[in-house]
């Protein structure tokens, strides 16, 4: 994608070779750049940009939902047995979409909770006088727990797999549930554990200078996904 420095000269060269003796007034605002932002910050000797662009918005991500919620019926035949579990914190909320899409479609509720996942991540100390504390799955409606459940669960981005194994191993602690199957808004790729998706909203390549960050409104107060890059200006 260009960036709106990069298109302004592009524009000063064409009138140019066009044989113009002299450039309009134009400013950066005559580009459309609703999904591109672009920051700088000084970092000792290097100046470092930061470039936010959007890819997803509101729309896509409605029709995403709406194919996950679709191919969760398919592949399940149905929801009888089936519990979708949201992982804190956007987790929660597309568990939340997924169930109110599947009962707009097929007439009926199919129970959904959510997962702390918090103490069972690696990426997290606890001190060795610290009692660990085991977690819960917090049912919101329709169901009794996981036990020989088909668990889908939901996170917002798919990274290196670690939270979606941390999860795993919470939801084995509260029961034993028929298969676990996982379903993301995102998947970003650089997977570290053998971890697979089965229901994807967007596959988005990326490269390990770059971030993926989902909003959604009712968390964040908007429908968003950013694919976010850091570079050092040359």
């Amino acid at each position: 994608m260009y960036t709106p420095d990069c298109l302004f000269m592009r524009a000063a060269t064409i009138f140019f070779i066009c044989g113009f003796h002299s450039l309009p007034v134009i400013g950066k605002e005559f580009f459309d750049f609703q999904e591109f932002e672009q920051a700088k910050q000084v970092e000792g000797d290097k100046i470092m940009v930061t470039e936010k662009n959007v890819i997803m918005d509101e729309t896509a991500i409605r029709r995403a939902l709406s194919r996950i919620a679709h191919e969760i019926l398919e592949k399940n035949k149905g929801i009888e047995n089936c519990l979708l579990v949201g992982i804190r914190t956007r987790g929660v909320y597309l568990a939340q979409r997924i169930a109110e899409r599947i009962k707009e479609i097929e007439g009926v509720e199919i129970p959904y909770g959510e997962l702390d996942i918090t103490h069972y991540r690696d990426d997290r100390e606890v001190g060795g006088s610290e009692a660990v504390v085991k977690s819960n799955v917090i049912i919101t409606s329709g169901s009794d727990g996981i036990h020989d459940k088909k668990v889908i669960l939901f996170d917002d981005v798919l990274y290196t797999g670690r939270t979606i194994r941390a999860a795993m191993d919470a939801l084995m602690d509260c029961g034993r549930p028929r298969m676990i199957q996982l379903a993301v808004l995102a998947d970003r790729g650089h997977r570290e554990l053998p971890i697979r998706p089965d229901y994807i909203g967007k596959n988005v390549p990326t490269s390990k200078h770059e971030q993926i960050e989902v909003a959604l409104k009712e968390y964040d107060g908007k429908d968003e996904v950013y694919i976010i890059s850091n570079r050092e200006e040359r």
